[in-house]
């Protein structure tokens, strides 16, 4: 084998590299197979709005980096404080939850689905009579009006009334995602 001939493959890839280098090259195509580039001219979305909507969609590790990044821009506030909770929530992470969303009640914007994700937590963790106190404060706080809060409340009710007669087996509860942001405790089946 003669060294041109050893040279053309060689020459016919570095042919092919600069012509995918230059502006007109293989990725200056127009047909969507590209992602697009990035407008800085625009302006970045709300990182609680991404952390609400990752929540929704069921990718609560990467709310919780969301959230994180909305804290970092606007401080810890209730919204945010109870999007973390939440999240921790969503993975089962029953102490930590407790901790944000208490520190989430405590602030003076709190409303009443803060309280309600409060008050599943505790349901969770077994303590069933601070549950439906958390429970009667957020159905005041919604005037009554929400029904997720509502059937929370009379779960707790009906547990404190009954927990000296109901057997261990009725006592599996599980947590079921309703809305973006929110849970309802079920009875296990």
């Amino acid at each position: 084998m003669t060294s041109a001939t050893k040279a053309a493959p060689l020459a016919a890839l570095l042919a092919f590299g600069l012509a995918a280098c230059s502006s007109g090259g293989l990725s200056s195509s127009q047909d969507g197979i590209y992602a697009p580039g990035i407008d800085t001219r625009k302006e970045a979305v709300n990182g609680v709005d991404v952390g609400h909507r990752l929540i929704a969609a069921g990718e609560y590790e990467l709310a919780i980096k969301a959230f994180t990044r909305a804290a970092l821009d606007q401080g810890m506030d209730a919204e945010i404080l109870s999007g973390l909770g939440t999240a921790n929530l969503g993975l089962g992470r029953l102490g930590q939850a407790e901790t944000l969303l208490r520190r989430a009640a405590a602030e003076q914007d709190a409303w009443p689905e803060i309280y309600n994700n409060l008050g599943v937590v505790l349901m969770e963790r077994g303590k069933t009579v601070e549950a439906e106190q958390i429970f009667r404060k957020a159905y005041a706080l919604d005037d009554g009006e929400s029904t997720l809060i509502r059937d929370n409340l009379r779960l707790a009710l009906a547990k404190t009334e009954n927990s000296v007669t109901v057997d261990a087996e009725n006592n599996n509860y599980k947590l079921v995602r309703r809305g973006s942001s929110d849970y309802l405790i079920r009875p296990a089946s």
